[in-house]
């Protein structure tokens, strides 16, 4: 998957270099369905995702939902994770935002 696949780009036009705008993810909030874990030593949030979503590219749920993520996809050993379990009802609340800031 290209990490910009799904950004919202425009192209300036006097130079037609194209920028992306900064993605926005939403509030995932918390549900009983949710796990918690302790994070072991070389825990990484894509790997997470793999081993809960079966998808790498959702590791941006538990970084949201941990407050992770900001420049490294490392989890430090011991931190208590939530994993949430509603990704159906996530995914679509990201969707939402993202139809509304679709290519200018």
């Amino acid at each position: 998957m290209n990490r910009y696949e799904n950004g919202k780009q425009r192209k300036e036009k006097d130079t037609g270099r194209t920028f992306y705008a900064t993605t926005i993810y939403p509030k995932v909030e918390r549900d009983p369905e949710d796990i918690y874990i302790r994070a072991r030593l070389g825990d990484r949030l894509d790997h997470l995702a793999f081993e809960y979503y079966n998808d790498v590219t959702l590791w941006w749920i538990l970084a949201q939902a941990n407050g992770l993520g900001k420049g490294s996809l490392a989890i430090p050993a011991g931190k208590q994770i939530r994993i949430p379990m509603n990704t159906d009802k996530i995914i679509n609340d990201f969707n939402e935002i993202s139809q509304d800031r679709r290519v200018i």
